[in-house]
């Protein structure tokens, strides 16, 4: 019995230093393109290995980006009470969450179709890939956007087996929209990256001209949203849900400013899940209300 504990202690610890919880993020739009895809609820066994490798791939790219940032985390007073920093988890129980975690990916993605197994590599590769680019581009915060824009491209593919009718302007509208909080997250750590010669857009031009730029990454983040719902055919409950998306992204900026950076968990954490919660929601009801 103690054993048992002692084990689910290590797996809480660890599920808690990749933010497990906020697999919410990406998981909804994932949904999203899975319920697209089949004009409606999917079927219950693909939509769950959807689930299953979107939480898989979270998991190990999460814990890959501690791993190879664990020297930087321990340096930067935000970052250094971190686990690997303080020695909480050990760099083997980190590695095993990873090469579990891949392998659960891959095998959630060879149980839905071959289209799906054979982008996996590149799915996983560029949410690894993100953890190197603070090393040498400002441009990291697109880098993550273009790897969380996998998402609702990995479950149409997952469902459909195919690219045929993807409506692309989806996975722009995941791009720009993680650009832009990501950027603002950014701000955290601009001094600390401007030291340590790490790039990121905050550090490179400042904080007061990153908040503009995650703002047009935003404008555009709406937009393509939009057309998303023109090209997928949705109903005014898809645009409902936008509108409620709109204002989030509105309190998300102002919430916090290049001065004030004190209520920024609250806007990256409350705000972003809701966000694509909404989506997802507003997706799933307009397509139940379709006509024909």
């Amino acid at each position: 019995m103690e054993r048992h504990q002692r084990l689910i202690e290590r797996i809480s610890v660890l599920l808690e230093m990749i933010k497990f919880k906020l697999s919410i993020f990406a998981l909804p739009f994932a949904c999203i393109g899975a319920f697209l895809a089949s004009g409606g609820f999917p079927q219950y066994t693909a939509l769950l290995w959807i689930i299953v490798a979107m939480v898989g791939a979270r998991t190990c790219a999460m814990g890959f980006n501690r791993i190879v940032d664990r020297r930087f985390d321990g340096e930067n007073p935000r970052t250094s009470t971190r686990a690997l920093p303080t020695g909480e988890v050990n760099l083997k129980e980190a590695w095993v969450m990873v090469i579990l975690a891949a392998f659960i990916f891959f095998l959630a993605c060879s149980r839905l179709n071959t289209l799906t197994l054979q982008l996996s590599p590149l799915a996983l590769f560029s949410t690894l890939f993100y953890s190197y680019t603070k090393r040498f581009t400002s441009l990291c915060h697109l880098v993550l956007g273009v790897a969380l824009a996998f998402s609702p491209l990995g479950g149409w593919v997952g469902i459909s087996g195919s690219f045929t009718g993807y409506p692309w302007v989806l996975s722009l509208g995941v791009l720009f929209w993680v650009a832009g909080f990501d950027t603002i997250y950014g701000c955290l750590d601009a001094d600390f990256d401007r030291d340590r010669g790490l790039y990121s857009l905050p550090a490179r031009i400042g904080r007061k001209n990153a908040f503009r730029l995650a703002s047009l990454f935003h404008v555009f983040a709406f937009f393509f949203f939009a057309l998303t719902g023109y090209q997928a055919g949705l109903n005014i409950w898809y645009y409902v849900g936008l509108v409620l998306t709109a204002g989030a992204l509105l309190y998300q900026h102002m919430l916090v400013r290049p001065g004030d950076l004190s209520r920024i968990h609250a806007s990256f954490f409350s705000m972003n899940g809701f966000i694509s919660v909404t989506l997802f929601a507003a997706t799933w009801l307009s397509l139940m209300t379709l006509d024909g």
